[in-house]
């Protein structure tokens, strides 16, 4: 899963970047024998749900848009020591989309 927190209101915009996001990780870290298709999730200050099923209609990459209050954030987010734990054992996975070597075809 792929999330990127926004702070402000879902721009038709963030849809491309994370169809770019699920894409390179289902190509780069996504074993098909083993996992599920990769899921976008783009977490919102606020949305026009108009504007997203516009933004969404057609896409085959799964992408969800949702709001987030920073309390409800808060009250469900996990122990800062789990999150510091998951991140470490992510960070050896993570890709740098910035450098050019990354994306050359192979």
């Amino acid at each position: 899963m792929v999330i990127d927190l926004k702070v402000t209101e879902f721009r038709p915009e963030y849809a491309g970047k994370m169809n770019f996001y699920v894409n390179a990780i289902d190509d780069r870290l996504r074993d098909n024998a083993i996992d599920n298709p990769t899921i976008g999730l783009i977490l919102c200050k606020s949305k026009n749900k108009k504007i997203v099923e516009y933004t969404l209609r057609g896409n085959v990459t799964p992408i969800g848009v949702s709001t987030f209050k920073l309390g409800d954030l808060e009250k469900k987010a996990l122990a800062l020591d789990e999150i510091k734990s998951h991140l470490a054992e992510l960070e050896s996975k993570t890709l740098d989309f910035s450098k050019s070597d990354d994306l050359t075809d192979e």
